[in-house]
């Protein structure tokens, strides 16, 4: 079921990144997919803090990915856009890692196919004037969203 969430303020983005990291457990992964500019990582940066996470999030668009480790649970944020092919996927650890915390991916188009079935989806979107995101949860996080 996917559930349409008016974002018209940066407080907005805040309250949805609280009530999104009250149901994260270790191993799940949340994907996010919209254009440059729409909030990925405004959002990233939102569950982050209400993870704990002490040190400054910032954009992992040059190093692929950034790991926190100092919050209730490890957050690997990693930004897929300037992958080609699940090879370098596949280098990058990604696997590895998704079972170690919480994973928010950036531009995860290409990961889609090796991704477990807790994944949860946000298409973030900016038309200039308005941001919206839309969420489709997996089957962990469906009750959340109903």
């Amino acid at each position: 079921m996917e559930k349409y969430i008016e974002l018209n303020s940066e407080q907005d983005t805040k309250d949805l990144a609280a009530y999104i990291a009250t149901m994260l457990k270790e191993g799940d992964v949340l994907c996010l997919y919209g254009e440059l500019g729409s909030g990925k990582t405004y959002f990233t940066k939102q569950v982050g803090k209400m993870l704990f996470i002490e040190d400054e999030i910032s954009s992992p668009s040059f190093v692929l990915m950034n790991e926190y480790k100092t919050g209730k649970f490890p957050l690997f944020h990693v930004d897929l856009f300037r992958l080609r092919d699940e090879g370098e996927l596949l280098d990058l650890g990604l696997l590895d890692m998704i079972d170690s915390g919480i994973t928010v991916i950036e531009w995860p188009e290409l990961a889609e196919n090796l991704l477990p079935y807790k994944t949860l989806s946000l298409y973030f979107h900016f038309d200039g004037k308005k941001r919206w995101v839309n969420i489709i949860p997996d089957r962990d996080h469906e009750q959340f969203f109903a």
